[in-house]
């Protein structure tokens, strides 16, 4: 089990007791820390002797720091963990049980509950919609069961989520060229652009503390969140969606323009698009490399990229539908 840190040490300290804890044997648990200043390191050793520590000198960003972890880890199993997040005791087992039934995912993930509301939903797996726009599905939610079906999803929840070695070594590493921020995204949808599904199995509980892992430098990681989704688009998005539905893209990106200028962040909106123009080669390079490997029709996609049921559905709730999917909330900036 790897667990992410940067100046996260009072966070590991009620982390690390759910996830020493896994009732799955024979799991090694890894903390990568990505160049705290906190003395993290120190007091692992003093506190926590028992787990190994991978120190980065330098803060490599969230991404570099999740591939450090997977190259420092040596099972076919690999669960990537924000620092912030407390699991049931059988959290790990049950995923493991989930993939060993289900052997064409690539990845799986459990219910992931509010820390301190614990009848709020923070996630049910992740969704990304045509627009661009990247869900934690449920989020915000009362817990009354609706999501208490295990099935295929489009994206595990990054911030608790199990992975396969093997899928890692076909997909390739996050890309670390987005630092942090829909990382996982990028990931999932190159997995499924080669038709590795993912899991939800819902018995696999966490909570979760939210936006800690990264911390809370609002502006640096508002321009990510909002360059990144633009690259993810530009790499993964086959032709014939981009050619379907480049209004709904184009809307809400005019939406992050409008909710930064509310939120006061135009500066890092103008430098989002500077960095995707400066981006646009080596992106492009990867986008003909990523679509010379799908093996999934773009109907497929429509499948998993949709919120809400799939089929005809009146006026009415088509146009609702499609509101959601270009303004989601508002444009909420990220939990963590």
């Amino acid at each position: 089990m790897v667990v992410l840190t940067y100046d996260g040490r009072e966070m590991l300290d009620r982390a690390l007791p759910s996830i020493v804890g896994q009732s799955y044997p024979d799991c090694r648990v890894l903390v990568i820390d990505d160049g705290s200043s906190d003395g993290t390191a120190e007091h692992l050793a003093d506190r926590w002797p028992g787990v190994d520590v991978h120190r980065l000198e330098a803060n490599v960003g969230v991404t570099a720091a999740l591939n450090r972890g997977v190259q420092a880890s040596n099972s076919e199993l690999v669960a990537l963990l924000n620092n912030d997040v407390e699991l049931a005791s059988d959290w790990l087992e049950r995923l493991v049980t989930a993939l060993d039934g289900q052997p064409g995912a690539s990845s799986a993930c459990g219910k992931l509950l509010r820390y301190d509301d614990r009848s709020t939903l923070d996630a049910a797996g992740d969704v990304l919609l045509w627009s661009s726009a990247a869900l934690n599905r449920g989020e915000g939610e009362q817990d009354r069961g609706q999501y208490d079906t295990p099935g295929p999803i489009f994206a595990p929840t990054a911030a608790a989520a199990l992975y396969r070695r093997s899928a890692l070594d076909e997909v390739g590493p996050f890309d670390e060229d987005f630092f942090a921020y829909h990382e996982d995204f990028d990931w999932a949808l190159r997995a499924q652009l080669r038709g590795l599904t993912s899991w939800y199995e819902p018995a696999a509980v966490g909570y979760h503390m939210g936006a800690a892992t990264t911390g809370r430098r609002h502006g640096l990681f508002g321009r990510l969140q909002r360059r990144n989704q633009l690259l993810l688009v530009l790499k993964g998005f086959p032709a014939r969606a981009l050619a379907r539905h480049w209004p709904k893209i184009v809307a809400l990106h005019l939406l992050w323009l409008a909710a930064s200028v509310r939120d006061r962040m135009v500066r890092e909106q103008l430098q989002a698009w500077v960095e995707v123009a400066r981006a646009l080669p080596t992106t492009l390079r990867k986008r003909r490399a990523i679509q010379r490997t799908r093996r999934v029709s773009v109907a497929y996609l429509d499948g998993l990229m949709r919120v809400g049921p799939g089929g005809p559905l009146p006026p009415a709730a088509r146009i609702r539908r499609t509101l959601f999917e270009i303004a989601p909330n508002w444009i909420r900036p990220p939990r963590g």
